[in-house]
C-alpha cells in the first residue's frame, strides 16, 4: 500500500520507517497497531492529514510527546526543507527516535528528551508550528504547548468524535493563553472511514510567564477551574 500522491524515494522511508516501528515493537512498545494496512491508515494518513490545509514548508515544527515518532517522522519525511523536533520524555523512546533519524537519514529532524513542561527561555515562542498527537486532553495540551509557538503560529491537535467537548472544556485555557480555534479540519480515513478531527488553534499574543507551570499543578487544577 503506497501514497499515489508521493515520490518513490518518500513511500521507500516510510516503509522503511513502518519496518523499523514494526520490528521494534517486539521489545517495546511502540504501537498496537501491527497489521500492515491498518498501520498505513492509523498511523502514516492520520498524521499527514494536516498537510491539508496548513503549510508545513520551510517551517520550524514541534512535534510534543512524539512516541514512536508520530506525526513528526511522517511529516519530516514528507518536508524535507522542514525542521523538526521531536520532544519524549521516555529515554528509550528517544533512543529509538534517534535510531529511526540516523538510519533513514533526516538530516531535518532532532530529538529531545524531556518533559514539555520543562520549557526553558530560549525555547519560547520559537516554533511555527506545534503538533501533539494522542497525549492528553484540550486544555492540558494548550498549556503545555503553546508556550512554544510564536505569534501567529498554530498549534495542531489530533483529536477523535469528542473533540467538540474539548474545545467547549477549553474556552477558558484559550483565554488565559491568548489563542482562538481557527478551525477544525473534518476527514475520514479511505479504508476504515473512521472519522478524525484535526483543531488548528491560532496564537494571537505572548503566553503569559507563569504558563506552563509545573504539572502537578496543570493535574491539579487546570485551566477550566475557575481560580488557579
Amino acid at each position: 500500500m503506497k501514497f499515489s500522491n508521493y515520490s518513490p524515494e518518500i513511500n521507500a522511508k516510510l516503509e522503511d520507517y513502518k519496518n523499523l516501528v514494526l520490528s521494534e515493537n517486539e521489545k517495546m512498545n511502540l504501537t498496537a497497531i501491527t497489521d500492515e494496512k491498518e498501520f498505513i491508515e492509523k498511523h502514516f494518513y492520520d498524521s499527514l492529514l494536516p498537510t491539508e490545509c496548513v503549510n508545513f514548508n520551510n517551517k520550524s515544527v514541534l512535534d510534543i510527546g512524539s512516541g514512536a515518532g508520530f506525526p513528526g517522522i511522517p511529516l519530516a519525511i514528507l518536508y524535507g526543507n522542514t525542521k523538526f523536533t521531536l520532544l519524549e520524555p521516555m529515554q528509550k523512546r528517544c533512543n529509538f527516535l534517534s535510531d529511526v533519524i540516523n538510519k533513514l537519514h533526516l538530516e531535518n529532524v532532532k530529538v529531545i528528551c524531556k518533559r514539555a513542561e520543562d520549557i526553558t527561555e530560549n525555547e519560547r515562542e520559537k516554533y511555527d508550528i506545534v503538533v501533539s498527537r494522542a497525549v492528553s486532553s484540550l486544555p492540558i495540551l494548550l498549556e503545555i504547548c503553546t508556550p512554544y509557538l510564536k505569534n501567529g503560529g498554530s498549534f495542531i491537535s489530533y483529536k477523535g468524535l469528542k473533540y467538540q467537548d474539548e474545545i467547549d472544556m477549553s474556552k477558558s485555557a484559550l483565554k488565559s493563553l491568548n489563542c482562538h480555534v481557527a478551525f477544525v479540519q473534518m476527514r475520514k480515513l479511505p479504508i476504515t472511514k473512521e472519522e478524525r478531527f484535526n483543531i488548528i488553534i491560532k496564537k494571537d499574543k505572548n503566553t503569559p510567564r507563569k504558563f506552563p507551570r509545573n504539572f502537578s499543578q496543570i493535574k491539579k487544577k487546570p485551566l477550566w477551574c475557575k481560580k488557579l
